[in-house]
């Protein structure tokens, strides 16, 4: 099974002004995939805390896969990718270069989304965006390659 964890960047949601509309898609999604939910976070729009919570869970909870939710746009507080460049030791440009061109089929803001993808250690770090839809959309681009993608960072089998 491969154990995934979450960081909800909002600062909106952590104040408790909105929602967490992602949570229970996301889970959703997780478990008809056979992921396993490790944890779900909910951290501010925050360069500096979604780095060092980026490079915690990598070394604590040592996850498959993080994905992040929100701060992927070109909003000021929009931080993801640059805290995930932080951490990870490798980038890889080609997952976030699929989610824009798959989104950009549905909707043309979707060349506005920055989302990025690299490895810190054995662990997967994929930015979805903020959106239920756009979350949802750009999870099942990379659902099919999680697996081979997994085995070959971590060398280890998924099953």
């Amino acid at each position: 099974m491969i154990g995934v964890a979450v960081l909800a960047i909002s600062n909106k949601i952590l104040s408790g002004q909105e929602p967490d509309e992602n949570r229970k898609s996301l889970e959703g999604i997780l478990t008809n995939h056979q992921l396993t939910l490790l944890s779900y976070e909910v951290v501010a729009d925050d360069r500096q805390t979604i780095s060092h919570r980026l490079a915690t869970l990598c070394q604590a909870a040592a996850p498959h896969i993080i994905f992040t939710i929100g701060g992927t746009g070109v909003r000021p507080t929009d931080w993801a990718p640059e805290a995930t460049r932080d951490v990870i030791e490798k980038e890889i440009p080609g997952i976030g270069e699929a989610m824009r061109t798959a989104s950009l089929k549905k909707v043309g803001t979707a060349m506005l989304s920055r989302g990025t993808a690299g490895i810190k250690g054995t662990t997967l770090i994929i930015n979805l965006p903020g959106s239920v839809r756009g979350a949802q959309e750009n999870l099942e681009v990379v659902l099919p390659m999680l697996d081979h993608m997994v085995e070959k960072i971590g060398g280890r089998a998924t099953q």
